[in-house]
């Protein structure tokens, strides 16, 4: 859906929401009554020009015209109109995008109903199931979980934080880091800085964990099971924690979390967010990234970094005035659940259901280690590459389950021939 199909009815819903008629706003801007009335009704296209002098006469923030959050909410309406509880109502998708797009919030409350319903009725099948198998009956949660709160929050800004970048930054300049040895910049600067000591211990000694911090002992602890590059990228996070602590509760206490697991969650999304921009500098990233066509192995090289981290940052890139290509993220595991998911390209994701089986994430697991590609066409008629390729967290030796993951990152496929792994592909 078109960013402009947004546009108008956000316009219209502000000028609304400030009791103004269509002449008074068209004057504030300094154009036609009748323009203006093609632009809410989504004829005309909204200016940027336009755009900033709305946005300064009445003190927007311009991000709250992405038309991200409205696609989401149209698809996951989509999604919940799609259950059978609704089949007899003859509910078509112009009925949700025009739910969307004209009551917003009819529209979300329609989805916090749904989910109700949804919990209501796991909560039932669950008690049934205990109840058959003379388990002890507890009282059904009605909070979803902090891992759909956090990717909420990650997809509502686009999965870019200015604040952690611009901390990133500066403190690349302040620990003087040299991109040949940012390990060992980062330890010198915790230990110059903070008086903090990094140790490698053995992975008994941390009993399970890969990092812990003693504040009173000044110490930062890491598991020997940890790569180099993963290594480094935990030094990053512990600084951004022990640094950032009213920049992470900003973005937090902004966010609308429901439960303190939840913004526990979330500031550690963020603190990890704030290592990756150390570790993988936006300006040096990007332009690497568009260099090498978008080549993640060699992008893992020369950032000493990890595929995930590659393909994770690489959501990221959103600045404005220099953004790279608006890709999605998703991360499953053998079983195909979703634990990671992130539309920059406007894919929309099921947030009710499980992954869709023919995506190529799946197949991944079939030559773990090797990257797929695909070219799929959603029902909308837009067409998406993707590239997917399994993954393997840190073990903790021969008596620790290996957990092996597929990870899919995709684009538009009008993007796609800038990408490498696109080469030889019709993309008509």
């Amino acid at each position: 859906m078109a960013t402009q199909a947004y546009l108008g009815n956000k316009i219209r819903r502000l000028r609304k929401e400030k009791a103004l008629t269509q002449v008074q706003l068209a004057e504030m801007l300094e154009i036609s009554a009748s323009y203006l009335n093609l632009i809410e009704r989504n004829q005309r296209a909204m200016t940027v020009p336009l755009l900033l002098k709305l946005a300064e006469l009445f003190h927007l923030d311009l991000r709250s015209f992405a038309e991200d959050d409205e696609a989401q909410l149209v698809a996951d309406l989509r999604e919940a109109f799609a259950d059978s509880i609704f089949a007899g109502d003859d509910v078509r998708p112009l009925d949700a995008q025009e739910l969307a797009m004209g009551s917003p919030q009819v529209a979300r409350a329609v989805l916090r109903l749904y989910r109700a319903y949804r919990k209501s009725r796991e909560d039932v099948q669950t008690l049934g199931a205990n109840a058959a198998e003379g388990a002890t009956i507890v009282g059904p949660e009605t909070v979803r979980l902090p891992s759909e709160e956090v990717s909420d929050v990650i997809q509502e800004n686009m999965n870019y934080f200015p604040d952690l970048e611009d901390a990133a930054e500066a403190l690349a300049k302040e620990a003087k880091v040299d991109p040949a040895d940012l390990h060992g910049a980062l330890v010198r600067h915790l230990e110059r800085a903070h008086r903090i000591k990094v140790e490698v211990v053995t992975s008994d000694a941390l009993e399970g964990a890969v990092r812990r911090y003693f504040p009173k002992r000044r110490r930062l602890l890491l598991s020997e099971v940890l790569s180099p590059a993963t290594q480094t990228f935990q030094i990053a996070h512990q600084i951004g924690l022990l640094t950032l602590e009213t920049t992470l509760d900003r973005i937090v206490e902004a966010s609308r979390l429901s439960t303190e697991d939840s913004r526990r969650l979330c500031r550690v999304a963020l603190a990890n967010s704030f290592a990756a921009a150390v570790v993988m500098p936006y300006e040096r990233f990007l332009e690497a990234a568009q260099s090498l066509r978008y080549d993640l192995e060699l992008l893992e090289h020369r950032f000493r970094t990890s595929f995930e981290q590659v393909c994770h940052r690489l959501t990221s890139l959103s600045r404005p005035g220099a953004k790279g290509i608006p890709f999605h993220l998703v991360r499953i595991d053998l079983a195909g659940n979703i634990s990671k998911r992130f539309s920059g390209s406007g894919i929309p994701f099921a947030r009710y259901s499980g992954a869709c089986p023919r995506w190529n994430v799946h197949a991944a697991f079939l030559t773990p280690g090797f990257i797929r590609t695909q070219l799929s066409a959603m029902p909308d008629g837009t067409t998406y590459f993707s590239v997917a390729r399994t993954v393997r967290k840190a073990g903790g030796g021969h008596l620790v389950p290996q957990n092996r993951l597929a990870i899919e990152l995709g684009c538009e496929a009008k993007y796609a021939s800038s990408i490498v792994y696109a080469d030889g592909i019709d993309l008509q």
